[in-house]
């Protein structure tokens, strides 16, 4: 679906494209359908920067930009983020100026970053489309984070856990669709229908 034509007001000046917010807690399957709307949508997911270690098969530049913190704390003072974060000891960013480029070329870019991000951005672009994606339950999240076989001990998955229902608690208050990812297929395509009826509002 092309975001030509639709035209979004930022800061009193008109931008074509449109952007989406995908926020939820940690091991709820936000990358899996961020690379799958890539796909179905021909959308452009924003690239974060982070200060985290670079996992083994991770890609600079693709996955991650990766950073030191003191680079990073540099990009902060010189205004070069629309939004971070410190989550777990680590920083986490969205470029600026990636994200207006595309979209003043008319593009559906996507943010993958949680709420504290995704209420920083709402300031920015108040016609952004912020979506939440909920776990069937808190029992069903847990063992998706055990399952991704990350090694976390039984503190780790608590700290999470209890991150995660903070989370949900705060986006309810203000995100535009909260979306139950208990079926893959299923929470994909409501994600896709809320960006369609967002693109012809």
């Amino acid at each position: 679906m092309s975001s030509e034509g639709a035209t979004r007001s930022v800061g009193g000046t008109n931008l074509p494209g449109t952007l989406v917010v995908l926020s939820g807690p940690s091991g709820v399957g936000k990358s899996t359908i961020c690379r799958r709307l890539v796909e179905r949508l021909g959308a452009s997911l924003s690239v974060s920067a982070t200060t985290r270690p670079q996992g083994r098969r991770e890609v600079n530049g693709k996955d991650y930009w990766f950073m030191s913190r003191e680079q990073f704390e540099d990009k902060i003072r010189c205004g070069e983020f629309l939004e971070y974060a410190e989550v777990f000891g680590n920083l986490y960013g969205t470029p600026a100026d990636a994200v207006r480029e595309q979209i003043a070329e008319g593009k559906t870019v996507i943010l993958e970053i949680d709420v504290q991000g995704g209420r920083a951005v709402r300031k920015l672009f108040p016609k952004a489309l912020l979506l939440f994606l909920l776990p069937p339950n808190m029992t069903a999240l847990a063992e998706r984070i055990q399952g991704r076989n990350r090694g976390e001990d039984a503190e780790t998955l608590r700290r999470r856990l209890d991150a995660a229902q903070r989370e949900i608690d705060e986006a309810k208050t203000f995100y535009t669709k909260m979306i139950v990812n208990d079926d893959l297929e299923k929470a994909i395509q409501e994600v896709v229908e809320a960006i369609g009826q967002n693109c012809g509002a």
